[in-house]
């Protein structure tokens, strides 16, 4: 298989231990890391300690006529999406997005779409924090009657989001529900955690048909995903509790994960 050529936009603790991750991979060639100007001597910075930087270059934006990659990977968050990735994809450069739970935004799921048709390629959306999300896709066909989110965290993990307005986050005592709602809803109200909803909405119903319940739960240290589908397939019922990501303990490991498996899926003899 010919090497790739990648284009990452974002350098931060996804990016770092996604370019760390994937050094070993020759034939996986990062040669453009795209952040805000404000952030580049950072990165350069970082990159030079790695020893691996000389051939990769820092820049805002893409260059597609004189450094086209063979795919850009999202590693920078929401407004990413609209910067970079809708511009790639219009020219004809496969793009793998993480940052699912922007797609909440009305119109931006059929953007993502009609760029891809236009620039005649395709659009990747990884399954970050979760997992099942193949099962739940196939399960799609045959057809979902109900998908259910439940996510439980720490009380003070949900400091700085609404929920502050209906609990005593620093005085919980007990498991204390304080939203339920659509999917679309809890991307709206709760934007950083976003991104598992989102997931399960786009891989089965939809993000006004997808139920969502958030937990602060004072007997847990970890955050805890679960969720259950019905319909003509059967049931399903996924739990998940995700260790965090070293370099951020707001994000999930496996977030990183499901990156590094889809870039090595794309030059291995066999994926999985």
């Amino acid at each position: 298989m010919s090497v790739q050529r990648i284009a990452m936009v974002g350098f931060g603790a996804i990016g770092q231990s996604v370019f760390d991750l994937i050094a070993d991979e020759p034939r996986l060639a990062m040669t453009r890391i795209i952040v805000p100007d404000g952030h580049q001597d950072e990165t350069r910075a970082k990159l030079d300690a790695s020893a691996r930087g000389g051939q990769i270059t820092v820049a805002a934006s893409l260059d597609l006529v004189n450094d086209r990659p063979d795919l850009l990977v999202e590693c920078a968050g929401h407004s990413a999406i609209e910067a970079h990735v809708l511009p790639a994809l219009k020219a004809g450069v496969p793009c793998m997005v993480v940052s699912i739970g922007a797609l909440s935004a009305p119109g931006l799921p059929e953007a993502l779409e009609a760029a891809a048709k236009a620039g005649n390629t395709q659009v990747h959306l990884l399954s970050g924090a979760i997992g099942g999300i193949d099962a739940l896709a196939a399960a799609r066909v045959a057809g979902l009657d109900s998908v259910t989110y439940v996510g439980r965290k720490p009380p003070l993990g949900w400091l700085g989001t609404p929920a502050e307005d209906k609990l005593d986050l620093r005085n919980l005592k007990e498991k204390a529900l304080f939203f339920e709602g659509s999917a679309r809803d809890a991307a709206r109200l709760y934007p950083k955690n976003a991104n598992v909803a989102a997931t399960l909405s786009l891989a089965g119903i939809g993000l006004d048909r997808t139920t969502v319940q958030l937990y602060a739960d004072p007997t847990v240290s970890e955050n805890i995903h679960y969720y259950e589908a019905q319909g003509a397939f059967g049931f399903m019922g996924v739990t998940l509790k995700g260790k965090p990501l070293a370099g951020n303990p707001k994000t999930s490991a496996l977030t990183v994960y499901s990156v590094v498996r889809a870039l090595k899926n794309r030059v291995s003899a066999v994926a999985v």
